[in-house]
């Protein structure tokens, strides 16, 4: 017979404050019907996208204190003062690539002896990524860069993202929007490009290849994505190869300076490595023939690959003007020769019931049978970065950015 496991959902803690859930309500009978073995209780909560009393009209079981609990499921960091000792604790920790804003979290939960599972580094037997928020990320990043044109140009008013219900509504508004002839840039191929495309898509815009793009003028607007390949090529002359690039990105020089000359509207999507070139520098901004108005930085390395992203934005500022002289942020729609930049750095929180519903579907479809059962493909042991008071094997580089020695 099954071990009994009590799981916790928690009441998020991070501000400014996100209203994603791990588990819908409906969710939460899901997984109690699928994994009889396992008791699930709420934290109340006045924030989350989903309220308590919908929670308690499906007779789920609301409680406060959660120290009963043996597994206890978030989104994002957890407020250092509300962690329980010798728990395991499942959630967005920002601490494996050593951020230095997290290092006291990291400290307290080996201290405290918890078991620190994170979502991000949960993958399949091929190195995939499992559960992530990419796709609602792209979704709402697109549709704030064309917030962003419709307030720069006055030509169009689009509700803010999270004022919306749901997507559904969200993309309703897309219907009355009217661009007059302009080029939108995507980067990217992944769920988060996806994603920028499906709200583009709303739009009915033209699609155009590379080519195009880049040397054709035309008399309504135009979209087109493009790949690494587009954007960098190898120093020494070799011919692009995918994988090349991502284990080799510093013998890649960027070739985006063209695309600089001839976009709008750019909505960045691209995972960037630090060894990798960069797509606009200070100097590009500079020049005479830059063109693009609008940055929707969804991918948002700040002081990274982008030089107007100087600073992370909010969900309830999501605007700022890069001044190309100054190299600073100055307030959005004021000076016309000023680059608009979106950089929200938890864009799926805009809409936070779509992106949680389709989170906690893959988590009870993915994870819990591993979570809840045997591992027997190592997803779990992947994603434990802290176990028995110690980092573990996998994260042990992590010592030295837990010591503060870096």
């Amino acid at each position: 017979m099954a071990k009994r496991i009590k799981v916790g959902i928690l009441k998020e803690t991070k501000s400014p404050p996100d209203k994603r859930v791990p588990a819908t309500p409906l969710q939460v009978v899901k997984l109690i019907d699928k994994f009889p073995n396992v008791d699930v209780c709420i934290q109340p909560s006045d924030i989350r996208c989903y309220s308590d009393e919908e929670y308690k009209y499906l007779d789920l079981n609301l409680q406060k204190n959660l120290s009963d609990c043996e597994i206890l499921l978030g989104v994002k960091e957890v407020d250092v003062k509300t962690l329980i000792p010798n728990k395991t604790y499942v959630f967005f920790a920002h601490v494996a690539k050593k951020q230095p804003y997290n290092r006291r979290l990291l400290q307290e939960i080996i201290e405290k002896n918890i078991r620190l599972i994170d979502y991000e580094y949960l993958t399949d037997c091929n190195e995939q990524r499992i559960v992530a928020f990419g796709r609602w990320a792209g979704i709402v990043g697109a549709y704030n860069g064309l917030r962003a044109r419709g307030i720069r140009t006055d030509k169009f008013d689009l509700k803010p993202a999270h004022q919306c219900k749901d997507m559904d509504e969200m993309f309703a508004g897309l219907k009355n929007v009217r661009l007059k002839k302009k080029k939108i840039l995507v980067t990217g191929g992944g769920r988060v490009a996806m994603g920028a495309m499906e709200t583009l898509d709303q739009l009915n815009i033209k699609k155009v290849s590379v080519n195009d793009f880049l040397n054709r003028e035309f008399d309504e607007p135009v979209l087109c994505r493009i790949d690494p390949e587009h954007y960098v090529r190898h120093k020494g002359g070799m011919e692009f190869n995918l994988q090349h690039f991502f284990k080799h990105p510093d013998e890649y020089e960027s070739t985006f300076k063209a695309f600089t000359k001839v976009t709008d509207v750019f909505v960045a999507c691209h995972y960037w490595d630090p060894r990798s070139p960069k797509f606009i520098s200070k100097e590009d901004c500079l020049d005479s023939d830059f063109k693009i108005t609008v940055i929707a930085d969804v991918s948002c390395d700040v002081n990274g690959p982008i030089a107007s992203t100087v600073k992370a934005s909010t969900i309830a500022s999501p605007f700022y003007g890069y001044n190309p002289q100054t190299g600073k942020a100055e307030p959005p729609f004021v000076n016309k020769r000023n680059i608009t930049v979106m950089a929200v750095d938890n864009l799926p929180g805009e809409l936070p019931r779509n992106a949680s519903s389709d989170f906690g579907m893959k988590l009870i479809n993915d994870v819990y049978p591993s979570l809840f059962g045997c591992d027997d493909i190592g997803m779990i042991e992947r994603a434990t970065i802290t176990k028995e008071g110690k980092l573990t094997e996998k994260y042990a580089y992590l010592q030295d950015y837990l010591e503060g020695k870096e």
